[in-house]
């Protein structure tokens, strides 16, 4: 079985910002994100693996067999763009994309230019569903 190369590290999160954004603006997007996603979280923020900020861990089993651990909400400030992982990528929640402003999308990775492209409040939502989908699927949050 492959092992899963994202997992939880004590790399410090807020030295890995500083070193890894790329612009002033990225810096004070990733610490605005920080706030917002501990907020909604309930969990302080750490490292998973070399560049994502995650908060929270969740257990998943696929009926292939694959299973890991992966972090309920997280970001990571990558140079092209903000990657945000806050969206379970099925098409039953694809409405909840519709006003959340200007992004694009990968299979269920969320990608901003800015923070201030985007509406916070429908950020949140989108993380509140997210979080309580996590919650029903994998019980052992």
């Amino acid at each position: 079985m492959v092992e899963n190369k994202t997992k939880v590290n004590d790399e410090d999160v807020i030295q890995f910002i500083n070193n890894f954004a790329n612009t002033p603006q990225k810096v004070q997007d990733s610490l605005d994100l920080i706030a917002l996603m501990e907020e909604a979280s309930g969990h302080k923020a750490h490292m998973w693996g070399p560049s994502i900020i995650g908060f929270g861990s969740y257990h998943y089993k696929y009926a292939s067999g694959h299973e890991g651990d992966a972090p309920v909400l997280g970001f990571s400030p990558r140079k092209a763009a903000i990657s945000l992982y806050v969206f379970t990528g099925l098409e039953e929640h694809a409405h909840m994309l519709q006003n959340l402003g200007k992004f694009k999308m990968g299979k269920a990775c969320i990608y901003v230019n800015k923070l201030s492209d985007i509406h916070v409040d429908v950020l949140k939502n989108l993380m509140a569903h997210t979080i309580a989908w996590i919650e029903k699927t994998y019980p052992t949050v």
